[in-house]
């Protein structure tokens, strides 16, 4: 079994003191993708994160401290490591970290977020135009990937609670859900969730204002999208609600397969 874990930490600091190790180091995962590290490589090499016997690769952002940055646990040495996808503007900002072993890649990528303002939202779109012919390429490489990580776009009304409120805002706009449309029905990617799981009310991110994590008001933002032959290989999906680390929950997917 290779059992792959997803989680936006909204700050590693702060999931280190809301108990995130703990509950990683008893999950034997296989693979581990977080992403708004929100630190620099300097201030991680002391953090106490990395489960022991794991290798911990990081992409942080070089433009803003305490911004963005991606991070991959494996506890199998990668065969190699690449960071960003070759984006002159979103590439400084640490969103896309590529782990290789033997035929499987993993790979940890946090999408912008457009809600704080219209010139983020043109910069999400500028990531989308770029990052199409980044998932057409890796498609047709021959390899077998898993894409974890944040995508900021809830694809269908089943994947948020307020659909009909959302559908001007980020992250739920025409536009956006017509790109995860294509990466599915046209270039051949798998929503692997909802392979496994085909129920509502399955969220993994809640905004922090008013009530919406009691109420269970969320949005399912954060995905692990394969190619077919590992997504056919999926046989279980969990969202972890019990305890909360972030403004977003882990998600869980194992798969009958290993690195």
């Amino acid at each position: 079994m290779l059992r792959i874990i997803t989680l936006n930490l909204n700050g590693i600091r702060s999931a280190l003191a809301k108990g995130f190790p703990a509950w990683l180091s008893r999950q034997k995962a296989d693979v581990v993708c977080l992403q708004e590290v929100k630190a620099q490589e300097a201030d991680l090499a002391g953090l106490a994160l990395v489960p022991k016997g794991f290798h911990g690769h990081y992409h942080c952002a070089s433009t803003k401290k305490g911004y963005s940055g991606v991070a991959l646990y494996s506890k199998k040495k990668p065969d190699s490591v690449a960071c960003g996808y070759g984006s002159r503007e979103f590439d400084p900002e640490g969103r896309y970290l590529q782990a290789n072993f033997g035929k499987l890649s993993v790979v940890s990528v946090y999408l912008p977020s457009g809600s704080s303002s219209e010139e983020r939202q043109r910069a999400k779109f500028r990531f989308l135009d770029e990052f199409m012919p980044v998932l057409k390429k890796l498609r047709a490489s021959g390899r077998e990937l898993v894409i974890c990580g944040d995508w900021n776009i809830a694809h269908r009304e089943i994947d948020l609670e307020n659909w009909r409120g959302n559908r001007k805002n980020s992250g739920f706009l025409p536009e956006e859900r017509a790109w995860l449309t294509q990466t599915f029905d046209e270039v051949g990617w798998v929503d692997v969730f909802r392979r496994v799981d085909p129920r509502p009310k399955q969220y993994t991110w809640w905004s922090n204002r008013g009530q919406a994590w009691a109420k269970n008001v969320g949005w399912r933002i954060d995905y692990q999208i394969a190619t077919p032959g590992i997504a056919a290989k999926a046989r279980k999906a969990s969202i972890y609600k019990a305890k909360r680390f972030s403004d977003h929950a882990p998600l869980t997917i194992d798969y009958d397969a290993k690195l």
